[in-house]
C-alpha cells in the first residue's frame, strides 16, 4: 500500500463494500493511486476510513458500491459528517476481464467512476420516515408471500382430501374454508382422513396468525405513510400499499432525482429509444424498480374502471390503433408525471 499526504492534492474516494470488510481506494485529481486502505464495517471503521482520507488531502467525493445494502451504513455515516457521496454502480464485465477482480481494483475503479462523473447517483437518505416505511413493508410483504402459500396449500390438501372431507370442504370459500379447519378436531393421525384434518388445521391457523400480523403491520404503516406523503395519497387509485411502493423507490430525499423523467426511469416506464435507419423506434425499459412499476399498474388499473379521463383517452388511443398494452405503457409514463410531482410537493 503506497500512500501521499501532500494537503494540496483534491482526494476523491472509491470504496468496495462487502459486509464484514470495505475496502477503500483513493486518487488524486489527475487519476493516481494515492493509497489503499481495507476497514472494518462498523462505526470504528468508518471513522478510520474518512481520517484516512482527509489525511491524505482535501476530500472532494466518495463513490460507494452498494448504498443500498452492504454500503448504506457507510453512505449514511459519510452523508452526516457533511460529505459528498455518489453511488457507484459495479464494473461492468467488459473491464473486469480486462483488469480482473480483487478489491482494490474494484474501490479503485469506483474512485475513477466518482472522478469521471460517470457515477452521479445520489444515494437514498435512509433517515427518515421512508425509512420506517420500507422496514414494516419487508416485514408485510414477507407475511403477506407466506399467507399466499398456505391459501395454495390449503386448496391443494382439500383437492386430494380422502371423502367425505374432500366433498365438505371443496365447495368453500377461502374465508369460510380457514374459519372451519382451524376449529376442527381431528383424531388419530396415523389415519389419512384424521391426518389430513390435523394438516388443515395447522395451515389454517397458520394463515389466521398471518392474517393478524399483517392487519398489525397496516395499522403500523397507514399512518406513516399518510405523514410522508398526503400528496400522494390525494391522487385518484394511489392507497396505502401503492404510495408505500413509490416512497420506498423514490427514498427520503426524492429530489435527488432531477427531474420526472428521471423518476419514470427509476419506475422502468421510460421508453428508449431503438432506431437504426430509417427505422423510428422505441422499446420499454427492462429496468427500473419493479415495485414501484407495479404501484403505476395498479393506478392504472384503478383509473381505468372509475376515471372518465382515462377512459377517454383509452377510446382515443384505441381509436389510433394502439393496443391496450401499449395504451396501459403510456398511462404508466403520464401518471409517474403525476406522482413525481406529488413526491416533490410533499418533500418541500
Amino acid at each position: 500500500m503506497s500512500t501521499m499526504t501532500d494537503p494540496s492534492v483534491s482526494v476523491t474516494v472509491g470504496v468496495d463494500t462487502h459486509a464484514d470488510v470495505q475496502v477503500a481506494a483513493a486518487i488524486d485529481g489527475q487519476g493516481r493511486l494515492l493509497g489503499t486502505r481495507s476497514v472494518p464495517s462498523t462505526e470504528a471503521g468508518h471513522v478510520e476510513l474518512l481520517a484516512w482520507a482527509q489525511a491524505l488531502g482535501p476530500t472532494v467525493c466518495f463513490g460507494v458500491e452498494g448504498t443500498g445494502s452492504y454500503g448504506a451504513g457507510l453512505a449514511r455515516f459519510l452523508v452526516s459528517t457533511g460529505q459528498r457521496v455518489v453511488e457507484v454502480d459495479r464494473p461492468d464485465r467488459q473491464t473486469r476481464r480486462h483488469r480482473g477482480k480483487s478489491d482494490p481494483v474494484d474501490a479503485e475503479a469506483a474512485a475513477r467512476a466518482a472522478l469521471a462523473g460517470t457515477a452521479r447517483g445520489i444515494p437514498k437518505g435512509r433517515s427518515g420516515m421512508v425509512e420506517s416505511i420500507r422496514a414494516l413493508r419487508v416485514a408485510r410483504r414477507s407475511a403477506l408471500k407466506a399467507r399466499t402459500q398456505i391459501a395454495a396449500q390449503l386448496h391443494a390438501l382439500v383437492c386430494t382430501a380422502p371423502e367425505p372431507l374432500r366433498g365438505h370442504l371443496r365447495g368453500l370459500s377461502l374465508r369460510d374454508l380457514v374459519a372451519q379447519t382451524a376449529a376442527s378436531r381431528p383424531g388419530d393421525p396415523a389415519q389419512p382422513l384424521e391426518a389430513t384434518r390435523h394438516a388443515l388445521r395447522h395451515l389454517a391457523r397458520r394463515h389466521q396468525r398471518l392474517s393478524q400480523e399483517l392487519q398489525d403491520l397496516d395499522e403500523l404503516l397507514d399512518p406513516l405513510v399518510q405523514g410522508a406523503a398526503p400528496a400522494l395519497l390525494s391522487i385518484k387509485g394511489v392507497g396505502p400499499e401503492v404510495a408505500g411502493a413509490i416512497l420506498v423507490a423514490a427514498g427520503d430525499n426524492p429530489t435527488r432525482l432531477r427531474s420526472e423523467s428521471a423518476f419514470a426511469n427509476l419506475c422502468g416506464v421510460a421508453p428508449h429509444e431503438a432506431s437504426s435507419g430509417r427505422t423510428i423506434r422505441h422499446r420499454l425499459s427492462r429496468c427500473g424498480d419493479r415495485a414501484a412499476n407495479h404501484a403505476l399498474w395498479r393506478i392504472v388499473m384503478v383509473r381505468m374502471t372509475c376515471d372518465d379521463r382515462t377512459r377517454a383517452y383509452i377510446a382515443r388511443r384505441t381509436a389510433q390503433g394502439l393496443t391496450k398494452r401499449e395504451t396501459i405503457r403510456c398511462l404508466k409514463r403520464y401518471d409517474a408525471r403525476e406522482i413525481y410531482r406529488a413526491l416533490t410537493l410533499d418533500q418541500r
